[in-house]
């Protein structure tokens, strides 16, 4: 594969594999990861279904995919991946990597095989994840044409790259006697889905300047940029609590919130780095070396709570 910065032929391998943005591909593996996680502790070894764990983590990396490769398509049709003032990494239609008439039909196909990744899933789920996977390719579309524009990415980044993947990973991998409403389950979805909105909230503060003259009313346009920053704070915080919260009824004693604190220290550590990090630069392409930073500790983040499911 080679850099951004190399030549790169129209429509190749390569064209495809940085359209395909493999580094966001965390915010897709996180919360099938911690679902997974659920499952293992509610139903044990005896009760885990590999198979839809697997069906679940390709149907998470093929709609990540898909989102970006559809936001890649229409932020160039409409004009908001202008080279001249883009900020963030150089996108493949607008670099001219990429054709607009072959992205339309790469678009098609990953929300096809999506589709037919997800369709085994209704033999452990039932006939309704017809109706959550179409959900999900509909609002693939949605999020860059419309939703973006008023102010409610950060909303689908909850359902989505939360609620959804978490509750439903774990009800699908247990069998039909155990699946149920797990409110640890859902709350710990939300936890999940506020720490991934980092990655967004980090990106358009990057773009908020290009957003207000492209009329894009993103969530950090109407706070402005010192809430922003607090706001990207907060998320990260507000979801370690969340977790506690979720796990301290079935392990409420002083060494289970002694062992939780210190498993989380490497990431709150982290998360205010950043976030510090993120204020010193403020404008700029070098927030893209936040973005990355955010990824990582989105991973973290995953790791310990996963972990933090599976020990204490």
């Amino acid at each position: 594969m080679v850099s951004e910065n190399d030549y790169i032929k129209t429509n190749s391998l390569n064209a495809w594999i940085l359209a395909a943005r493999p580094k966001t591909l965390t915010g897709a593996m996180v919360p099938v990861m911690i679902g997974t996680a659920w499952a293992w502790k509610i139903g044990g070894a005896a009760n885990f279904r590999i198979l839809p764990a697997i069906l679940c983590f390709l149907f998470a990396f093929l709609m990540q995919i898909d989102s970006n490769l559809i936001n890649d398509y229409f932020d160039c049709v409409k004009g908001n991946d202008d080279r001249s003032t883009r900020l963030g990494p150089k996108r493949a239609c607008s670099e001219g990597w990429i054709t607009l008439p072959a992205m339309r039909i790469g678009l098609i196909i990953t929300s096809l095989l999506a589709c037919f990744i997800g369709l085994p899933l209704i033999i452990y789920g039932g006939w309704e994840m017809i109706i959550v996977g179409a959900i999900c390719v509909l609002f693939a579309f949605l999020y860059t044409t419309y939703f973006s524009y008023l102010g409610l990415g950060d909303l689908l980044v909850l359902v989505f790259f939360g609620i959804v993947p978490v509750v439903f990973t774990t009800y699908v991998i247990l069998p039909d006697h155990i699946q149920a409403f797990q409110l640890e389950v859902f709350i710990t979805g939300i936890a999940c889905g506020l720490v991934i909105d980092t990655l967004l909230v980090v990106n358009n503060y990057r773009d908020r300047d290009n957003d207000k003259r492209d009329g894009k009313i993103t969530l950090i346009v109407l706070l402005g940029t010192k809430r922003a920053e607090r706001f990207y704070s907060a998320l990260g915080i507000f979801a370690y609590f969340l977790m506690f919260y979720a796990l301290f009824f079935n392990n409420n004693n002083r060494l289970f919130t002694l062992l939780f604190i210190l498993l989380y220290i490497p990431y709150i550590f982290l998360h205010k780095r950043t976030a510090n990090f993120m204020v010193r630069i403020n404008q700029g392409k070098d927030l893209n070396i936040v973005l990355a930073k955010t990824a990582r500790n989105i991973l973290i983040y995953g790791i310990t709570t996963s972990a933090a499911i599976l020990f204490l």
